[in-house]
């Protein structure tokens, strides 16, 4: 007899199939956790494990570098991973621009100072006039959104209406900056958007002489699997032949089923380890570590949801880490309070930006399942810091 299908909508009014049978499993799986919840929040429950103190130090891996007298805007800033790393790399913040008034709130809580254009009456790009920022901007970073080109988002490029690389390009030719950085998904560089890249992309910015290059943040001591591409144009030829890709500063081979030492690469230079993220989270040792799975937006999918599950395959390396990737708690002592399944560790939202890259002193706004929003759709600082710190090399060369 053929299983019973029910078509079920989410809030951003996409349709998928489900079946009866696993809409009762996941309304059972929800019953219970928020039964366990309440409990923890009576002090029912014995503290399963005690408040971590974390051994990574993400500023350690972008030490504050002085001032370089390069302005920069910041555009589609979310929840600041590029900001920040720019700011690590000695740039002036002119302004940033972003749609989600809670990343504003994230932005202006961390850096007072700045200027904050936030919501859809003042952070809107496709209605700003950029020709007020002619002549006082040297550089133009963001990452127009991902989805469009991302599996999660249906891959439909040009057709897909958060598409914003035009936007972004509109900005750059107004503004004509020295150099621009946009980052975005390794799917873009997918076959089927090659086209996309060089007519909307590469065919739009014809000012710039631009390199494009794929980065994974574990190569920075993030200890996380995230790739990533970045495109980054200078005005001058110049200014090309002086930039160099960001070399790996880390090594995970170590993690997992590897039992490689890559502390030595193929020139012979030590390279420092990147903590798996037990050790990094400042957890117990159970002979086993690994890099994160990527982190999922909490701005995507099911609504105010508070996993950072990113597929089913996410969740086996979860577990053999000992950890639990659902239901993040807002501070570490909820957390501890809250048991979660075979007593594995359950994550708080400063954990879970630790594991991005966020120094524990970048404070996210808003409720939790708007923090791993923010969260999972930045860029991660330490790999944005590189970045900045080779553009900066190459503009006063």
């Amino acid at each position: 007899m053929p299983v019973k299908q029910s078509v079920y909508k989410n809030t951003s009014q996409k349709e998928y199939d489900i079946t009866d049978e696993k809409r009762e499993e996941y309304r059972r799986i929800s019953m219970e956790s928020r039964q366990a919840k309440l409990a923890a929040d009576d002090g029912l429950h014995e503290v399963i494990h005690e408040i971590n103190t974390p051994l990574l130090n993400p500023n350690d891996l972008m030490p504050q570098l002085p001032l370089n007298d390069i302005k920069a805007l910041s555009l589609f800033s979310g929840g600041g991973g590029l900001d920040l790393g720019f700011d690590r790399a000695g740039y002036t913040h002119k302004a940033s621009y972003e749609l989600i008034p809670i990343c504003k709130e994230t932005l202006q809580e961390n850096r007072p100072h700045w200027n904050v254009f936030g919501g859809p009456e003042y952070g809107d790009v496709t209605k700003i006039d950029w020709s007020k920022y002619k002549g006082k901007i040297d550089l133009i970073h963001g990452g127009p959104p991902c989805q469009p080109f991302s599996i999660a988002g249906q891959q439909k490029g040009i057709d897909d209406e958060r598409n914003m690389w035009g936007e972004f390009n509109r900005a750059v030719n107004t503004i004509k900056p020295k150099a621009f950085v946009a980052e975005n998904v390794l799917g873009l560089l997918n076959p089927k958007f090659k086209d996309f890249v060089q007519k909307y992309i590469l065919d739009e910015l014809t000012d710039y002489q631009i390199v494009k290059f794929e980065m994974h943040a574990s190569d920075y001591g993030v200890p996380q699997i995230r790739k990533r591409v970045f495109f980054v144009g200078f005005k001058t030829k110049k200014a090309l032949s002086k930039f160099v890709i960001p070399e790996p500063t880390h090594s995970s081979e170590h993690l997992g089923s590897k039992k490689v030492d890559s502390t030595i690469s193929l020139f012979g230079a030590r390279k420092e380890k990147t903590m798996g993220v037990r050790e990094a989270l400042g957890l117990v040792n159970i002979n086993f570590d690994n890099l994160a799975p990527t982190i999922r937006s909490a701005f995507t999918g099911k609504r105010n949801t508070t996993s950072v599950l990113n597929s089913s395959a996410g969740q086996k390396s979860w577990g053999d880490m000992e950890l639990w990737p659902n239901g993040v708690q807002a501070n570490r002592e909820k957390a501890s309070q809250f048991p979660a399944k075979h007593d594995h560790f359950r994550m708080s939202v400063q954990d879970v930006g630790l594991i991005q890259g966020f120094p524990e002193n970048w404070k996210f706004s808003g409720a939790v399942y708007q923090v791993l929003g923010q969260i999972g759709n930045s860029v991660s600082p330490p790999v944005a810091y590189q970045v900045a710190k080779n553009v900066a090399n190459a503009l006063k060369a």
